[in-house]
């Protein structure tokens, strides 16, 4: 039988992460926190994600919700609605738990997790890094991913437009 029924219930509010991080916590689980639009995934999100699973036990994927995106990136974005794009990292076998957050950067998100491990693309500098001093000031650390050259959403949007 497929678990199917799971894939959903990786889809946590802000409450319910609480006590899945107080659960996780017990069991002495190391956290690993990401975030990104992820408004069509590829393989770029792929390796970056596995990457961020491969440094610790539990993996929480941020996911910025669609008022926050069409800030960020204009309004012909995102491309895919944010309960699409959360259920479709959920369904990942890496991702075990999938959270919307409103606000521009994930900051506050960050700060009531604060993982063990925060993990951002390479194309950042820790500096740059919304919640990255609060993790590192509370003995955490943070990470940056490799990046897949060439490889973006907005660089598949711009190759579709020019079909």
């Amino acid at each position: 039988m497929k678990h199917t029924q799971a894939i959903p219930n990786k889809i946590l509010n802000e409450t319910q992460l609480q006590q899945e991080l107080k659960r996780w916590r017990l069991h002495n689980k190391k956290i690993v926190f990401t975030n990104g639009v992820f408004d069509l995934l590829h393989q770029g999100h792929i390796a970056s994600l596995c990457e961020a699973a491969s440094l610790g036990d539990i993996l929480i994927v941020g996911v910025n919700a669609d008022a926050s995106v069409k800030r960020l990136k204009g309004d012909n974005r995102p491309v895919l609605g944010e309960q699409e794009r959360a259920l479709i990292l959920a369904s990942l076998l890496m991702t075990d738990a999938v959270v919307l957050f409103e606000t521009d950067t994930p900051r506050d998100l960050i700060v009531s997790i604060l993982p063990d491990v925060l993990v951002k693309g390479g194309d950042y500098t820790i500096d740059k890094i919304a919640g990255a001093t609060e993790v590192i000031a509370a003995g955490g650390h943070v990470h940056l991913a490799n990046i897949v050259d060439g490889i973006s959403t907005s660089v598949i949007i711009e190759k579709l437009k020019n079909k």
